[in-house]
């Protein structure tokens, strides 16, 4: 892994080893598994990388980014828990960087893991930070070092819409936005990833290292019948003195890397948003006291209000219908001089909270102020008195306002989040700008224990345990950080500096009136 990761990894299980207390076990336990997910391949694999002169993904990384700067990796977990943990965060690094004082998407293959190769996570996640890069205006740098698709995987990764060649075809709408794409070709660039490189606005290629192909010396042999070596065949010599598919030769990784950051200072400045900003101002309250209002247990209340004291700007929080609607907080603050307006659980969502969430949504779009919400979340209130008093209907004016919201909106699971609860208050199905997780939250259309009691009532067998114990597993922050359901697993102490800079970032977004539909009154 990169030097800053292992310095931050190192430092927190430092800091945390003599006080294993409360939420510090899940802390921990959080950190203990970034590690494993951020030490790349097989020590064999990373020493014949290193034999070959080459940095690991995330060293190159660290050097491509401004000294001083953090890089805010995404989806670390992906495919964690799956396919045996061969395929440590999926085979790829992505992640928001500073280069040359500009915010950049960075997309770095990792080919000390199955040679860098494809399966469906690598695909989602790379689509994923095109798509950030799309909706937020971001140059894109691709670190290529990559053999194309994992073979015995073809049937998951090639064919479908969201599949292999989603990644070129976003590489084309962002071309087209006239957003600029860098590639960096470090190593293999094979069939379809010869791609990547020829769809970028310019390309660096390092010398005796990397290669771009459509067909690879054993395939030209098996069509042709023609012997060639691979440097021949696609190397940086051919590249930028014969065919023109790259523009420029580099001698090694860090040369590579130095001519990226120079083609990046030339880049033209990003425009943002006009919104006041106002000198930021730390919360009254240690970070890591954030930890004591924390529990496993989600059947224990999480107070937002505390919560809310712990992320924002001197702690100061002006509540919005503070005495109405109790079980959601709304309310405006700033986060490090941004102005935001929170939407938090306090528990299941009522008539008059829902009534009031699609309220204060609507005033934060009409004053044009991002959203963060909180998620806590058992879902709607249920019983014959509420459906009789019309909670479908209310609930459906904050899902309304939620979807059809124009301004950046970030969601963060600080406990559960299940059944349409998920949904009203912004989870992926709404889009929101990024989606984060506490290692402890889950995500579920619903608890175990409930769908083992519905599904004992309507009269189906089946073993209770064996539910109970599936829907555990299948809820767990790190099974949908596995699958692509969240950006990412992120230390509760961590979150205020995260969230501003993913507010920072969507602050690239051009301004967009509201609109909404029809509201069933």
């Amino acid at each position: 892994m990169g030097k800053a990761q292992q310095d931050k990894i190192d430092s927190n299980l430092q800091v945390h080893e003599d006080k294993p207390i409360g939420y510090q076990l899940v802390v921990d336990d959080f950190y203990r598994r970034l590690s494993q997910v951020c030490n790349h391949g097989p020590e064999k694999a990373v020493h014949k990388h290193r034999e070959r002169g080459k940095l690991l993904a995330r060293e190159r990384i660290d050097i491509l980014v401004d000294p001083g700067t953090p890089f805010l990796e995404l989806s670390t977990f992906a495919a964690y828990d799956q396919y045996d943990n061969s395929f440590p965060s999926a085979g790829i690094v992505t992640g928001l960087g500073v280069v040359k004082g500009r915010e950049c998407m960075i997309v770095a293959n990792d080919a000390t893991v199955k040679g860098g190769t494809y399966i469906k996570e690598t695909i989602r996640k790379h689509v994923r930070a095109q798509e950030i890069a799309l909706k937020n205006k971001l140059p894109c740098i691709y670190l290529v070092d990559s053999g194309g698709i994992f073979l015995p995987q073809q049937a998951n990764v090639f064919p479908d819409r969201f599949d292999f060649g989603r990644v070129f075809f976003n590489q084309a709408k962002l071309s087209a936005e006239g957003i600029p794409q860098m590639a960096i070709v470090m190593g293999s660039c094979t069939a379809g990833g010869a791609y990547v490189p020829a769809m970028c606005d310019e390309t660096i290629i390092v010398k005796g290292q990397g290669t771009i192909f459509i067909g690879g010396p054993p395939l030209v042999k098996a069509a042709t019948g023609e012997e060639v070596s691979a440097e021949e065949l696609g190397g940086g010599d051919v590249h930028t003195s014969i065919s023109g598919v790259a523009d420029h030769l580099a001698e090694d990784d860090a040369n590579a890397i130095k001519i990226c950051r120079s083609i990046v200072d030339k880049l033209p400045m990003a425009s943002k948003q006009d919104i006041e900003i106002k000198k930021a101002l730390a919360p009254g309250f240690p970070a890591e006291n954030i930890y004591s209002y924390l529990a496993t247990d989600l059947k224990k209340p999480i107070p937002v209000h505390k919560i809310i004291d712990h992320l924002v700007d001197d702690s100061d929080f002006q509540e919005f219908k503070g005495s109405y609607g109790k079980t959601l907080i709304t309310g405006f603050a700033r986060l490090k001089g941004m102005p935001i307006g929170i939407v938090g659980n306090q528990s299941f969502l009522t008539a008059e909270a829902a009534r009031k969430g699609a309220h204060f949504i609507q005033l934060c779009n009409q004053r044009q102020i991002p959203l963060l919400f909180l998620q806590n979340i058992t879902g709607f209130i249920v019983g014959k008195k509420y459906e009789h008093e019309g909670i479908a209907r209310d609930g459906a004016k904050l899902i309304n306002a939620v979807a059809n919201s124009v301004v950046p909106k970030i969601t963060l699971v600080i406990g559960g989040s299940f059944g349409a609860g998920n949904y009203a208050m912004a989870g992926r199905a709404y889009d929101p700008d990024f989606l984060f997780m506490w290692p402890h939250s889950r995500i579920a259309v619903m608890g175990g224990e409930q769908a083992s009691g519905v599904l004992q009532t309507i009269g189906k067998n089946g073993s209770e345990d064996s539910l109970v114990e599936q829907f555990e597993h299948e809820s767990t922050a790190y099974y949908s950080s596995s699958r692509l359901w969240d950006d990412g697993i992120i230390d509760p102490a961590e979150t205020r500096d995260i969230l501003a800079l993913a507010f920072t970032v969507t602050l690239n977004q051009p301004k967009r009136n509201p609109h909404y539909g029809v509201f069933r009154m």
